[in-house]
């Protein structure tokens, strides 16, 4: 194991590397939030990509795939189909509102407050997906060196915290970029063919189990109905998600850039659920679906290659953590801090405001860290985060960018009623139920129209606001200087 060692300690290290270089362009606000907006095609593909495909897309993608055969893919194919649709449609104007958060996009469209409460339920969301990305470690960590759960959490938690901190996205950008060539490396390139050949290829996998297991529905049309609601849904709206988008130099690199990431995703799902086929032809009987990777990883790979895409599974899910951490402090500062101290619009070029965001990222660090640690299952916690999100923020978030008859006070209800519907159903249902996140759409909806139809339109020159930013005209923007950035 003394290579595999060598291989994943060096890329840890040069983790840290690049969140010192990143520390050193990160001299504004924009800078540190959003790579100061001028992320090239190249550099956009790659790090959006890295971002959706975390540890629950490789490792629990080829869980699924072990427990189901290939209609496990449906997952992380959701994944991809939602950044495909954002890519396509909305990703353009949300890039040229030049905003750091959804909630001030909402503040934009309603001219009103909306953007307080769904800022509180947006942090909720990114700081339940960082714990989630960061509980993942302890499983990497334990094959690497056998280390407990604690220390594995802290020890992988801190180099993303650290780097992040450094260098805000600057660090994190080039670190995913790292990580996106890791990943398909690791994964597409060597563990996808080598588990198939050791599974005696595609004629034995198919003799060797049951046909459903080669059914693309196999997993079940409800199930699939519920990962198009949490995970597509779930990907047009995520502050992690929109905050690379806000990273883009331009609107074609947001649409055509983002169009190759969601594609890679489809590719990278199919993926993780035939590698998963091939482990349940090789481990027919393993405690846990979960442990595929690590097993066919641990058993079946040579020396090397194994510290290789050991070192692909710790990229996925740092670049997942670091993305939702960022997003988690940038939300903690902007919508929520600030708010109570009645900062609207802070200067973005004063030096204060990287100090401000990067303590918000170090704090919210260690609060991730501490709530993994006392958390034990990542799937409890990964759907609370994505029911509060579609439940509470879908409908009024698309219905901004929609329906012009939407209005704050239609916005503030949706979120609410949302939000509370689907905390009240997970209470009695149970978390894992699909009845949160059906009704509590159904009903986040519901509100949204009834309210906006019982209350005055938004004001004519708020509007008149809403299109001049939605076209890139707004006159109180700045352009800033774009370099040909990859």
């Amino acid at each position: 194991m003394a290579v595999d060692y060598t291989v994943i300690v060096v890329y840890l290290a040069g983790m840290l590397a690049m969140g010192w270089w990143g520390m050193r362009r990160a001299r504004s606000k924009s800078e540190f939030l959003v790579a100061g907006r001028r992320l090239g095609p190249t550099m956009y593909s790659g790090t959006m990509a890295a971002i959706v495909l975390g540890g629950a897309s490789t490792i629990g993608g080829v869980g699924l795939g072990y427990q189901y055969g290939l209609s496990g893919a449906w997952m992380v194919f959701t994944i991809g189909l939602g950044l495909l649709a954002l890519s396509v449609f909305f990703s353009a104007r949300i890039a040229r509102l030049k905003v750091y958060t959804v909630s001030e996009m909402l503040d934009l469209r309603y001219g009103g407050r909306a953007g307080v409460i769904s800022g509180v339920v947006m942090w909720a969301y990114t700081l339940m997906l960082a714990v989630t990305s960061t509980i993942a470690y302890a499983t990497i960590f334990d094959v690497l060196f056998d280390m407990n759960r604690t220390v594995a959490i802290v020890l992988g938690g801190s180099i993303v915290v650290a780097y992040s901190t450094l260098g805000g996205m600057w660090s994190i950008t080039l670190t995913d970029m790292v990580q996106f060539v890791v990943k398909t490396i690791g994964v597409l390139l060597l563990l996808l063919p080598i588990a198939v050949v050791k599974a005696g290829g595609f004629s034995e996998m198919k003799a060797q189990l049951p046909t459903e297991y080669f059914d693309p529905l196999g997993i079940g049309g409800e199930t699939i109905f519920t990962y198009v609601l949490i995970y597509t849904f779930g990907m047009l709206i995520g502050q992690d998600i929109w905050q690379r988008v806000f990273t883009a130099r331009g609107d074609r690199t947001a649409k055509w850039g983002g169009t190759v990431a969601g594609t890679y995703c489809l590719v990278y799902a199919l993926a993780g659920a035939v590698i998963g086929t091939a482990a349940k032809v090789l481990y027919p009987r393993l405690g846990s679906a979960d442990d595929a990777f690590a097993t066919i990883v641990k058993d079946e790979l040579p020396v090397g290659v194994r510290g290789l895409v050991l070192a692909a599974a710790l990229a996925a899910v740092m670049s997942t953590s670091s993305g939702a951490l960022i997003a988690c402090a940038t939300v903690a500062n902007n919508d929520i801090w600030s708010r109570v101290r009645g900062v609207v619009r802070p200067d973005e070029d004063a030096h204060d405001e990287v100090k401000g965001n990067r303590a918000f990222i170090l704090i919210m660090g260690v609060a991730v860290i501490c709530t993994a640690i006392a958390l034990n299952n990542v799937v409890e916690a990964l759907t609370v985060a994505y029911n509060l999100l579609v439940g509470g923020l879908l409908v009024p978030i698309l219905g901004g960018l929609l329906w012009r008859r939407g209005t704050a006070q239609g916005a503030l209800a949706s979120v609410v009623v949302g939000g509370v519907a689907v905390i009240t159903l997970m209470a009695t249902h149970g978390i894992l139920a699909n009845e949160p996140v059906y009704y509590g759409l159904l009903s986040s909806l519901a509100a949204y129209l009834a309210v906006s139809l019982m209350t005055r339109p938004t004001d004519a020159a708020v509007l008149a606001v809403w299109r001049e930013r939605l076209a890139g005209r707004d006159p109180e923007l700045v352009s800033e200087p774009v370099p040909a950035h990859q």
